[in-house]
């Protein structure tokens, strides 16, 4: 136990965030770190209780309790506090293939599991494994591991979301021959087109996938099983295939009517961004406004990265929420032409006076 004291000399911190005029000008993370003492101190807030339950995930009255992967917390937040970074990078490593995804989008059962927590705010868990893997990724510590020997045998993983990429580390590890299969243009799954980019940058998901490929693992894109691959010839060429699909559908909605009507679904929103993230030259952008007079016309500046970007359109939605109207708020969607300097004037063509508009990531046309 690092400071056998300091859950009762230093409180719970968390670094600020960024400042949210600052932030609504891009698409980059907005949870900053902090630096290396703040963070020792925070570490040095563990007690190394006779009973850790951050680090013993179970379900109690269905709901999780603790670290569902046993991250050996105790121990790198010990390590942390003594300055030992790449000692606790290790120990980090041992329970948790991806901790620069859990470090910044998981729910973090650990802290409501704190035993501290019981009468005091619970220690900054998730925070120390974020700054523990950032630290190593900067200082060059994480590398490409390649297996020891080879088995010689050849596994298809399908779905190459979190549960798929962690299979086929593992696998691979372990010396076998993994091929990912994904159906979508870029590998990552609900990592790259279901979490925004503000909570996870799409270019640390692509650094992992860039070191597993390094690692061996063999990602096809663009290819759905079933459709381009039958799952026969998959049984043929492999011998084991591991299934880790997702399934962004509307099937678990009560009534297809009812969404037309009156849903939208989150995952349309969160897919454009990332989409236009990748491609070279598209502005990513989106502006939202509420409209306070009578006005039917909006002008809109779309920052492109160079001058010489070619004219885009934008797709503009517009909701109605006038007080005479107390139906569903129906989606109005026009594209709008690009103008010289990426300047837009988008005419609101409405049956009522909208209140709010979004113009969502302007695509090429």
């Amino acid at each position: 136990m690092g400071k056998p004291t300091g859950f009762l000399e230093y409180q719970r911190e968390l670094p600020p965030d960024r400042a949210p005029l600052e932030r609504v000008h891009d698409w980059q993370e907005f949870h900053d770190h902090f630096p290396v003492l703040k963070l020792q101190e925070q570490a040095g807030r563990c007690m190394d209780c006779g009973i850790p339950f951050c680090h013993t995930g179970t379900l109690i009255s269905g709901m999780a309790s603790g670290c569902p992967i046993n991250n050996l917390i105790p121990e790198w937040n010990d390590l942390v506090y003594r300055g030992l970074w790449r000692e606790a990078l290790e120990r980090l490593h041992k329970t948790n293939n991806f901790p620069e995804f859990t470090g910044r989008v998981c729910p973090a059962p650990c802290e409501g599991s704190c035993v501290l927590g019981i009468t005091d705010p619970a220690v900054t868990i998730k925070n120390i494994e974020c700054s523990i893997i950032d630290k190593g990724f900067s200082a060059g510590w994480v590398l490409a591991e390649l297996p020891l020997k080879r088995t010689g045998k050849r596994v298809a993983v399908v779905g190459s979301g979190p549960s798929g990429l962690a299979c086929a580390a593992q696998l691979n590890r372990a010396g076998h021959w993994v091929t990912v299969y994904e159906r979508a243009d870029r590998i990552g799954g609900l990592l790259m087109y279901g979490i925004p980019n503000m909570k996870l940058d799409k270019g640390i998901v692509q650094r992992r996938v860039d070191l597993m490929a390094q690692e061996g693992v063999k990602f096809v894109t663009k290819t759905a099983i079933g459709i381009d691959i039958s799952a026969m010839q998959l049984i043929e060429d492999f011998d084991a295939v591991v299934l880790c699909c997702a399934r962004p559908s509307r099937a678990t909605c009560p009534s297809k009517a009812a969404i037309s009507r009156a849903f939208t679904l989150p995952w349309s929103f969160c897919t454009p961004i990332p989409r236009a993230y990748w491609t070279p030259g598209m502005p990513t952008a989106i502006t939202s406004r509420r409209l306070t007079s009578t006005s039917s016309s909006l002008v809109v500046a779309i920052p492109a990265p160079t001058v010489s970007a070619p004219p885009c359109g934008i797709s503009v939605r517009v909701w109605y929420s006038s007080r005479s109207y107390h139906g569903p708020r129906t989606p109005v969607r026009q594209t709008i032409p690009g103008r010289s300097g990426h300047v837009f004037t988008a005419s609101i063509m409405a049956r009522r006076r909208p209140r709010h508009v979004l113009v969502t990531t302007p695509v090429y046309t």
